[in-house]
């Protein structure tokens, strides 16, 4: 009975510590859990459209995690999305960098793209990056090519009737 008992509490560690597994895997993929200790410095950028980009969304340079996405805030004066980055002390872009809002695959997750700029002055704790392009959203995207080909088939229609 005692050799039963031992098994018994063997196989429910296993199975806790499977649990656990699969939950810090389904919380890293899903972006919403980020070990990392390193120390940060935090910059910040305005975009007119931020589509669905969420805080702690990664911030990557030639494919690497730089940075997350730490807060997004709205800007009542300029009206814009205020993001407030926190890069990686180890990572250093100088101040005329450029960001932009991607997508990883056709309809994947979001990220910020981070490319570096040719200062030879750095960014520093309080920077703000103005050079920014905004999130392409798809639906702005539709609804130009369907006006786009609506105003063609209206002049298409119109010199018709005219002939």
């Amino acid at each position: 009975m005692v050799q039963r008992s031992k098994n018994d509490v063997w196989v429910g560690l296993f199975v806790l510590v499977g649990a656990a597994a699969i939950l810090f895997l389904a919380l890293q993929s899903a972006n919403l859990l980020s070990l990392s200790f390193q120390s940060t410095y935090r910059v910040t950028a305005k975009f007119d459209n931020v589509g669905g980009l969420k805080p702690k969304t990664a911030v990557k340079s030639a494919g690497v995690v730089v940075g997350r996405v730490e807060e997004i805030t709205f800007d009542d004066q300029s009206f814009q999305a205020r993001v407030t980055l926190a890069m990686e002390s180890r990572y250093a872009f100088p101040k005329d960098s450029s960001l932009k809002i991607l997508t990883s695959g056709l309809l994947g997750e979001q990220y910020i793209g981070l490319e570096a700029g040719a200062d030879d002055k750095l960014l520093a704790v309080g920077d703000t990056i103005s050079n920014t392009q905004s999130a392409v959203v798809l639906e702005n995207l539709i609804g130009q090519f369907l006006f786009s080909k609506a105003a063609e088939g209206g002049v298409d229609d119109a010199s018709k009737v005219a002939k």
